[in-house]
């Protein structure tokens, strides 16, 4: 199942019984946050979580999958994700 930011939303408000609006605002405020920072080129960390971050990918030859033509792609940047030691014990299982 993929969470969605609603779930994320009805599990905080559960989860600290509070009305809907308040984490709603939470997390569009931390959303924004954190796409504001992507988009000043700095990375946003999240610790015992991950980081997160631009790359940049140069310009190169691609094909249109429809009309099969040669076209060059722009350069561009890519958000990357690179998830913390905490993260993946958790996601592989801690084997210490």
């Amino acid at each position: 199942m993929t969470v969605t930011k609603v779930h994320i939303i009805n599990f905080v408000s559960n989860h600290l019984d509070l009305p809907k609006i308040r984490p709603t605002e939470v997390v569009d405020s931390l959303l924004e946050i954190i796409k504001k920072t992507l988009e000043d080129d700095e990375n946003v960390l999240i610790s015992g979580f991950g980081k997160f971050c631009v790359k940049g990918k140069r310009e190169r030859r691609g094909r249109s999958p429809h009309t099969e033509e040669d076209l060059m792609l722009a350069e561009r940047g890519v958000v990357r994700f690179m998830y913390s030691p905490v993260l993946r014990d958790k996601i592989n299982g801690s084997r210490t």
